[in-house]
């Protein structure tokens, strides 16, 4: 080929690609939304492809540019991704609930034959999750949380343990690994019903697999990109697994020998997994905690089984360490906050003869105000991702979100934005008190989700994190550690917020 023949193909190349990309950048506009400024071939999300931003910085920055002009809502492009983003929260609560017909997936890969793990609640959508959401939801009503609180109190004594040896020895805390071995100690215990003992032995295999089920390494982060932007009928024709095959192997093994050692010695405890087992022995649970025999469709089966419990892991572990972790800090940071929040801790302890209880968490109000700000400030995800089952016109437009069209609602971006949050980077738990609560519009704060796809687990993750933060504040002061990177710098890698680098603090005798 002469060389002259090269540069015309490659000049009607670039100009094919040029009038392709004009054209799928054009989509928001054709379809009357307005879209920042897009660069090729990132949408706008450059900073987040290239390692410049976080996922929830992306998201929130992009939030307050469409506010910022006014806009109830806007186009955005992941990529070549299309996503619709809504700004007013009256759009975002009819997506998460007066609509949730048209938006109850969230979008992630699901591939039950080659990938058992990713058939769990979080990832399924249409008639399968709202089948199993209807057969796990009893497994978390406040009877069942009180049947297993007393799991969560055993745990907490090998947490203090840990922290008194810190104390003593002047050693600071690394937070996240301390809160991460006990909430591990927890899930181990009531999702899998094994002693794991991680405070003490933090190189288990439990703890070792099941972080490798969640660490934001290069390929964990890879595949949940891929996830997010090819087609998963693509995915599914090319086998695509999400899972790792060695965490998949070793929690398949677990819970089999699990079930296998329960069923042949009539073994019963009061946990996560002995629920899990009616369901798949017997039917459906209901809230009396009778086991209702449901036909063949009704049964879990073993897969389901053990995706499920990978799931109250994940969920278990990662939000509640995280949330530890951020509270920590702010507490650490504040010692009025934390004054106050001990004090309460003492006063109802001692009305309760000192006696830790599934009813004595629920009177300590201020702690829910410390939680709720904490996941205001640093909610562990920060973001939602929805899918578009079947077209839908948005109230007062002329805009039609297509079918298959990813929605994201900024969680981070409504959690920082004045109009609901005066000063949104002060620390304030007095945001949540009944009166400020009630000045604040519905769907303002999202850690958890809303409508019917609210996280499930939600009143389970408190009840931990309010048993670590009484077991952290009733022995010791808190203070930053000089270790500790101040101000906070958010970790660029990940979908799960987490601060660059490590929150360390000192830990101080109470006189």
């Amino acid at each position: 080929m002469s060389f002259d023949k090269a540069i015309y193909i490659s000049i009607a190349l670039l100009t094919v690609l040029a009038i392709f990309f004009k054209w799928w950048f054009s989509y928001w506009k054709r379809k009357g939304l307005e879209c920042p400024e897009t660069s090729i071939p990132f949408g706008n999300t450059k900073d987040l492809f290239l390692g410049r931003s976080c996922f929830g910085e992306t998201w929130k920055d992009i939030y307050f540019q469409l506010k910022s002009k006014g806009l109830r809502h806007g186009g955005v492009y992941f990529s070549l991704k299309r996503v619709y983003m809504p700004v007013d929260l009256q759009l975002v609560k009819n997506i998460l609930q007066n609509d949730f017909q048209h938006f109850h997936g969230h979008g992630l890969y699901v591939n039950e034959e080659v990938d058992p793990l990713s058939a769990n609640l979080f990832n399924l959508d249409g008639p399968k999750w709202k089948t199993l959401r209807s057969k796990l939801t009893p497994t978390f009503t406040s009877g069942k949380l009180k049947m297993m609180f007393q799991t969560l109190v055993d745990c907490s004594g090998g947490l203090k343990e840990i922290l008194e040896e810190h104390r003593r020895g002047n050693i600071p805390v690394d937070v996240k690994d301390v809160m991460g071995r006990f909430t591990t100690d927890i899930i181990g215990s009531c999702a899998f019903g094994i002693e794991c003992n991680s405070m003490k032995n933090p190189q288990s295999d439990f703890r070792k697999y099941g972080i490798k089920a969640i660490h934001p390494d290069v390929i964990w982060t890879l595949k949940m990109m891929i996830q997010l932007l090819f087609p998963h009928s693509l995915l599914r024709s090319l086998n695509f697994i999400a899972s790792n095959p060695q965490v998949t192997s070793f929690f398949h093994g677990l819970v089999s020998d699990t079930i296998k050692c329960r069923e042949d010695n009539n073994v019963v405890r009061k946990d996560f997994m002995h629920l899990l087992i009616q369901l798949k022995n017997k039917g459906d649970i209901g809230d009396d905690g009778n086991v209702a025999d449901s036909g063949e469709s009704g049964f879990l089966t073993l897969n389901e089984v053990v995706a499920q419990s990978l799931m109250f892991f994940v969920g278990g572990f990662e939000t509640s360490s995280t949330t530890l972790n951020f509270a920590a800090y702010e507490l650490a940071l504040h010692p009025d906050v934390q004054e106050k929040l001990r004090k309460e801790i003492n006063e109802v302890l001692e009305k309760h003869e000192n006696q830790l209880t599934y009813d004595t968490i629920m009177e300590m109000t201020y702690m829910d105000q410390v939680i709720y700000e904490t996941l205001r400030k640093h909610p562990p995800l920060q973001q939602l991702f929805r899918i578009c089952s079947k077209a839908y016109r948005v109230p007062g437009t002329d805009v039609v979100i297509d079918e298959g069209t990813m929605v994201m609602v900024p969680i981070w971006g409504i959690h920082c934005d004045p109009e609901y949050y005066p000063d949104p980077e002060k620390f304030d738990p007095e945001r949540f008190n009944e009166e400020n609560k009630s000045k604040r519009p519905q769907f303002a704060w999202l850690p958890f989700g809303e409508g019917p796809r609210i996280c499930i687990g939600l009143r389970f993750g408190m009840m931990q994190t309010k048993i670590g933060l009484i077991t952290l504040l009733k022995q010791f002061k808190i203070g930053l550690n000089d270790g500790t990177k101040y101000p906070m710098v958010y970790s660029k890698s990940g979908i799960i917020a987490a601060p660059e680098g490590t929150i360390l603090i000192d830990l101080h005798e109470i006189p």
